[in-house]
């Protein structure tokens, strides 16, 4: 995770981006975080969607060890990605609910040589088996000091609400908290226009 987020940082130098509003959904939102974290003059305000604040949650409650058994099978490496494509990607279906119109193009790409396993390699690095449970207060992360919008859905079937809404702790700017109601994990596809509008309404 502090490789991409110097990538990310390593992109606006190369574009000349002194400072910035950072929007990140899922994996997307663990970088946004790491980024308003460790490079704070960076960035303007900072938009978390679905992924709560690093360290925010304190241990796993039961509901949230339950949405997130699939962390545990994507560390067995080889295992893992068999069965992610067995019976024409039958776990995959079941994960994603279906996935609607997109499926097929999300097998196509990962079908390409080496693309499951750079996929799983972002729980294999980042979130690895003894992070699910740590064995004390684990790593401590600086606040966030840009307004900063968490926003989740209520239908979210990998991640709880709790380990959002505890992540005003780690916000010494201004916090806003956004609840979609029946919204599910995939925010940016499933609520478009209800997250645009919050966007523009935040980031003006």
């Amino acid at each position: 995770m502090t490789k991409i987020v110097a990538d990310v940082i390593g992109i606006m130098d190369a574009l000349g981006i002194q400072k910035a509003h950072v929007v990140g959904h899922d994996w997307g939102a663990a970088v946004a975080w790491g980024v308003a974290m460790f490079a704070p003059h960076r960035v303007d305000h900072l938009v978390a969607i679905s992924v709560g604040a690093p360290g925010a949650g304190g241990p796993p409650t039961l509901e949230a060890l339950q949405k997130s058994w699939y962390r545990i099978l994507f560390q067995f490496e080889g295992i893992a990605e068999d069965l992610a494509q067995r019976n024409d990607w039958y776990l995959l279906r079941e994960m994603l609910q279906g996935g609607g119109d997109d499926f097929e193009r999300y097998k196509a790409n990962l079908s390409e040589p080496g693309a499951v396993t750079a996929a799983l390699n972002w729980y294999r690095a980042n979130l690895p088996v003894e992070r699910l449970i740590p064995a004390g207060p684990g790593p401590q992360f600086p606040p966030v000091v840009a307004p900063t919008m968490g926003v989740f859905g209520t239908a979210d079937l990998y991640l709880t609400e709790a380990a959002m809404t505890s992540s005003a702790s780690k916000v010494t700017g201004p916090w806003r908290y956004e609840r979609l109601e029946g919204v599910g994990h995939f925010i940016p596809l499933e609520a478009p226009e209800q997250l645009n509008r919050l966007l523009l309404d935040f980031l003006r």
